[in-house]
């Protein structure tokens, strides 16, 4: 968007001009000071009620399983596979004839 506006100003009309430019400015402002700063830095002051959502607003979004993991099984916790495999050296024998 700050190109698009920018560009107006250069070659744009007398009317246009100052119109293009003050756009091209509020946009850099926005994306570099606001976004990049000042809302980081609020969210940083406000700790986890930052990212806190209403009860009855959770009920009433949809639950989205974006990356999958619905889908994935469910991780076994038996003793056996819990233990790590032993992988042979280079100097140990494979077992191999």
């Amino acid at each position: 968007m700050f190109a698009v506006f920018a560009s107006f100003v250069p070659d744009g009309s007398t009317i246009l001009k100052p119109i293009a430019f003050a756009l091209a400015v509020g946009v850099f402002v926005d994306a570099f000071v606001v976004r990049m700063t000042l809302v980081p830095a609020a969210l940083a002051l406000v700790g986890r009620a930052g990212w806190w959502l209403p009860r009855w607003l959770d009920r009433l979004l949809p639950d989205l399983d974006i990356e999958g993991e619905r889908l994935a099984p469910a991780p076994s916790t038996t003793r056996s596979e819990a233990r790590p495999t032993l992988v042979p050296t280079a100097s140990e024998p494979t077992g191999a004839p």
